[in-house]
């Protein structure tokens, strides 16, 4: 791991935040930090306008914790934030950059991965993707540890009554991610925005379908949008047609195709 931290200063931010990288060994997220100094610029644009102080914003897949950290800020010390990570490096590298700019009051740090049930899985390595780890064997060797799993519904309900954004980048797992936290999210007056990562194949691989977490996530009665990275905009779709191109996708024989989307309110 890295011994240093980037001073993140983003046009949103009230101030400069700190977060540790990896080292040389993560050559993608840690390293387009480096270069860049931002990460995904327009989903990091949609966190800022669906988030305002005192809001719950709950990060599933957080890695080293690029959005925990600045929902942190933006939430303030009145917000919360629930940042679950079950790679042990990357948890702590998130913990260590919550503690480097004082946040410990509003951010919840979990060294688990969201499922649909409590337990014990495997989670898969990749070797320089740090962002890339799989709870499901996928189609090449790796490296493999024992994570803990938590349903969300279970660990969400006691803890936070409302939410106004999740974010669910989880490799694969997002329709077991979202089928145990359907019944929290069915319980709040409101649901909170959705950014989420659709990727056909590796939902497949991991043992359901796109197609499958569409129609999961249309039970919520919200609007689809889809998240242009080239233009910095968002497109109405809806269930249906966002099914249609997962079909599409998992069709051709290879594909990965993948895109982000977002399930609520244009912001």
């Amino acid at each position: 791991m890295s011994a240093d931290a980037l001073s993140l200063q983003l046009p949103a931010l009230p101030a400069p935040v700190k977060l540790y990288l990896h080292d040389e060994q993560d050559q993608v997220i840690s390293q387009r930090l480096r270069d860049t100094g931002v990460w995904e610029p327009y989903e990091t644009e949609l966190l800022f306008q669906c988030l305002q102080l005192g809001d719950v914003f709950i990060d599933a897949g957080a890695n080293i914790g690029y959005f925990s950290v600045l929902a942190a800020a933006a939430v303030g010390p009145q917000g919360r934030v629930f940042a679950f990570e079950p790679e042990p490096n990357n948890c702590a590298l998130l913990s260590r950059s919550v503690a480097a700019n004082s946040f410990e009051k509003q951010v919840t740090v979990v060294q688990a991965a969201l499922a649909a049930q409590a337990g014990e899985a495997r989670l898969h390595l990749h070797p320089s993707n740090l962002g890339d780890h799989q709870i499901y064997a996928g189609d090449g060797e790796r490296d493999s540890i024992s994570v803990q799993t938590l349903c969300g519904s279970d660990y969400l309900a006691p803890r936070a009554n409302s939410a106004a954004l999740l974010k669910v980048d989880t490799q694969g797992a997002e329709y077991q991610v979202m089928l145990g936290l359907m019944a929290w999210l069915q319980s709040l007056a409101s649901p909170p925005r959705i950014l989420l990562e659709l990727t056909p194949y590796s939902l497949q691989l991991a043992g359901s379908s796109g197609r499958e977490l569409i129609d999961l996530l249309a039970s919520l009665g919200q609007p689809f949008w889809i998240v242009d990275h080239i233009e910095h905009c968002l497109h109405a779709s809806d269930a249906p047609a966002l099914a249609t191109w997962c079909d599409n996708v998992a069709a051709c024989e290879g594909d990965r195709g993948f895109m982000n989307i977002l399930v609520g309110p244009a912001p």
